[in-house]
């Protein structure tokens, strides 16, 4: 086997897999995800200090900054069951600010913000503007500077977990070149965020007005490596997506298993069985995606870039396929606000549009494939 489809699944990873399985199995069933949709936050405070004492936060960032030094494969095992009980945090976004920092980060940064966000403070990402391009060098948001200030103008959307935000990263352009800028809360003017509407409830979304925000040069990162944060959040969402897949199968298959029609259960006819073998295939190809992108997403020569995107297309596919027929195997009922199909076809909704749906990245790999083939 070559080295570029190796699946390297390790003791760590295994483990970690097992420990958020139980926990997000046990704080986020399917009743506590139902109240939390009318919850002002999208987790509780004593929810998040959990999270972060288990050390979650800090599993990307290197022990020198206080994390444990591992990587976003190690992440992926997190997210994964997180997806699979429709729980909802600012992990993935806090990870990835912490990601952002260490790749485009100087040495002073890094030792600033890294072992905050390891210990618990809340980032999120201001990256995505009215126009709604997934490339994320199209800015409107601007910054410029004045002496030992940058003043920024513009405004983003889409920004999950900002009234819980601690500090933000925020895209913007300087000086004609896509630059990122670290804003503290305390930073913004006030009314600054509206919160969306958005069609998973289980997200707190809100869109972000940067009019007359001023931060020290000092927040400026020296380098905008704005493609490789844009690949390390498809990697989490595809994982968020394959577990969102395992759970609506689940929940198609207790219901299939439970609910009797002419003296049947009615997962004993061949209609209903044979799309719900189809949707595990799609689950199983989405998870050999999702660990091979894991495995390689930090080879060069376009490699990871390739696994990531495949990745995010296919677990795009398998979560809109199993949550599709989620809602049609419960009759009428699945057309209703009670039916818990619908809170899966609304994740899966949201994810995919998060970073580019399926469409969207073949049409990347297209190119991609062929130049590795030339």
């Amino acid at each position: 086997m070559s080295e570029q489809a190796d699946i390297i699944f390790s003791d760590e990873q295994a483990q970690l897999l097992e420990i958020a399985e139980t926990f997000s199995a046990n704080k986020s069933p399917i009743d506590a995800v139902r109240r939390q949709l009318t919850a002002a936050n999208s987790i509780e405070a004593d929810m998040w200090r959990e999270i972060a004492d288990l050390g979650w936060l800090g599993i990307a960032i290197p022990e020198e900054y206080g994390g444990s030094g591992l990587g976003l494969a190690e992440v992926v095992t997190i997210v994964e069951p997180m997806g699979r009980n429709l729980f909802s945090s600012p992990l993935i976004s806090t990870t990835l600010a912490a990601q952002a920092i260490l790749l485009s980060g100087s040495e002073e940064q890094k030792s600033q913000w890294l072992p905050r966000l390891a210990g618990g403070t809340v980032a999120a990402l201001a990256l995505t503007e009215a126009h709604g391009d997934w490339d994320l060098s199209n800015l409107t948001c601007a910054a410029t500077r004045h002496g030992d200030q940058l003043t920024l103008n513009g405004g983003k959307t889409f920004v999950t977990d900002a009234n819980l935000a601690d500090l933000f990263l925020v895209s913007v352009e300087l000086d004609g070149a896509p630059a990122m800028v670290i804003v503290e809360a305390s930073d913004l003017c006030e009314g600054a965020l509206r919160q969306e509407v958005v069609i998973d409830e289980s997200r707190r979304s809100h869109a972000l007005n940067l009019d007359g925000v001023a931060v020290s040069n000092d927040n400026l990162l020296p380098a905008a490596n704005l493609h490789r944060l844009h690949l390390a959040a498809c990697l989490m969402y595809a994982a968020e997506m394959c577990g969102g897949t395992a759970g609506v199968i689940n929940v198609t298959v207790d219901y299939l298993t439970t609910r009797r029609q002419f003296d049947h259960f009615i997962g004993a006819y061949q209609a209903l069985k044979h799309p719900m073998v189809d949707a595990l295939v799609g689950l199983e190809q989405a998870r050999s995606h999702l660990y091979h992108a894991a495995t390689v997403f930090d080879m060069a020569e376009g490699r990871g870039e390739v696994a990531v995107r495949m990745a995010k297309a296919q677990a795009a596919d398998a979560f809109a396929f199993a949550s599709d027929r989620a809602i049609q195997f419960h009759g009428a009922f699945g057309f209703t606000y009670e039916c818990d199909a619908q809170l899966y076809r609304r994740r899966a909704l949201w994810c995919e549009q998060q970073h580019g749906d399926s469409a969207h990245h073949r049409r990347h790999l297209a190119g991609l494939l062929l130049d590795q083939a030339v």
